[in-house]
Parts: structure tokens; C-alpha cells; sequence
């Protein structure tokens, strides 16, 4: 069984995704840890799966580029996380757009021996206000239905010990717009042991965010009811 399966959505980055996955193997390497990237292409309408099937290669195995239909952020990462489940200890998620470097990896990876989940806290982030009251109402959420947990519930920075967690990601329908928030709900239900530290966060440099304006007002509403829904039903099983 591997240490770490790394799970890397992927969606219109030609960029930066193979620095991205540059700079992310030669830190692993660097740690010792039997480990592999799993790069999920979500249907990008860019040429970031051509940029990754051409360096696939410079990794010895230790990058598998996965192809997918666009399904969004939520069905990408949960996709990874059901399939990395029994291949890892440990699965730990990071978003494609370069703006959470490995740098701070080492310390949380240090950490882990007590712990079941670790979050990086996204630090200097910069987000428009729509954007924060949608976190905001995401916290406040996971608080009243679910319990006291970490701070940042969304965070792409999240090591997840697999054993903890595979019954949770196995009771999340794939449709799922958020996962991750649920998934934090349920380490604070569960009282999982949780860490978390500040990690920086830059703007991004290439490319744009995907979601914007009156959508994400109207997906905001959607991961609402879904947290919710899950909170009621499915999470008490």
C-alpha cells in the first residue's frame, strides 16, 4: 500500500499544470514517500490533457493522468478519493491552479502520526465578497448541522488518513457539489482528531476561476441544501 495518493482535479490549467505537477513531485521526492499523484482531467476544454499526457512520462510511474467527462470540482476530487481509498494510507487533495504551493506539505505531513485530518488553512486569501459570504455560510453550515471542526471547511489543502474516511466518501452521492465541506462535517460529527495550520495562499496566476457571478449565488444555494440534506439523512447512518 502506498504512503500518500495525491488527488489533483484538473480543469482548463495547460499553463501551469505541468509545473504544477513538477513542483509537487520533486517535494514528495524530496520527503521519501512512496507516493503517487493521480492528475484528473475533468473534460477541459483547453489543452491541459495533451500537457499531461506528455509529461506523464518524466515521472516514472509516480503521475497517472486520468481522463474524465466534465463533471465539476466536487465529482472530480470524489472521484479520486473513492478510487484512492484502498491504495493509500493517506490521501491528500490540492487544487490544479497553483496557488497552494508544496512548501508548507512537510510540516503537515510531520503532524499526521496524531491525527486523522489535517487542513491547511487558506492564508491571505483574497476573495470578493460574494465569494465570502458563500465560505462564511459554508462554516456557519457545518457549525449548527454537523458540529465544531476546523475553520476552513472547503479548503484544497486537506491530508485525510484513508481508514477514517473511506465510509464517508463512499456515502456521498457523486453528485455532490461540495464533498469536501460535507467531509468536514462529518470528521466534526465523527470527532475525527483534527489539525490545522495556515498555509499561503497566492492569486493565481494563468488561467480564470470557473464559476462566476449570478452562478455562483445559485451554486452556493445548491451545496446549501446538500449539506443540509446529508446532515438530516444520510450522515446520521
Amino acid at each position: 500500500m502506498l504512503d500518500l495518493a495525491v488527488v489533483i482535479p484538473v480543469y482548463n490549467e495547460e499553463e501551469c499544470i505541468a509545473a504544477v505537477l513538477e513542483k509537487w513531485a520533486a517535494a514528495l521526492d524530496r520527503l521519501g514517500i512512496d507516493y503517487r499523484i493521480d492528475a484528473y482531467n475533468d473534460g477541459s476544454r483547453d489543452n491541459s490533457l495533451a500537457v499531461m499526457r506528455a509529461a506523464e512520462p518524466d515521472f516514472g510511474g509516480r503521475v497517472v493522468v486520468h481522463d474524465k467527462p466534465n463533471g465539476g470540482h466536487g465529482n472530480t476530487v470524489l472521484t479520486g478519493y473513492l478510487a484512492d481509498c484502498g491504495e493509500a494510507e493517506w490521501i491528500f487533495q490540492i487544487d490544479s491552479d497553483d496557488e497552494m504551493g508544496p512548501e508548507s506539505f512537510p510540516a503537515l505531513w510531520e503532524k499526521r502520526a496524531g491525527y486523522d485530518f489535517l487542513v491547511g488553512r487558506r492564508d491571505g486569501r483574497k476573495q470578493p465578497l460574494p465569494r465570502r459570504v458563500m465560505s462564511a455560510v459554508s462554516r456557519l453550515t457545518v457549525r449548527l448541522f454537523y458540529g465544531r471542526g476546523v475553520w476552513d471547511v472547503n479548503a484544497p489543502y486537506r491530508l485525510m488518513r484513508a481508514a477514517a474516511f473511506a465510509p464517508i466518501f463512499q456515502s456521498i452521492p457523486l453528485d455532490t457539489f461540495a464533498p469536501n465541506v460535507i467531509i468536514t462535517g462529518m470528521a466534526a460529527r465523527r470527532r475525527l482528531r483534527s489539525f490545522e495550520m495556515p498555509v499561503p495562499q497566492h492569486d493565481r496566476q494563468t488561467g480564470e476561476v470557473s464559476i462566476k457571478k449570478w452562478k455562483l449565488i445559485k451554486v452556493a444555494l445548491k451545496s446549501f441544501r446538500q449539506t443540509v440534506c446529508f446532515a438530516l439523512c444520510r450522515g446520521r447512518r
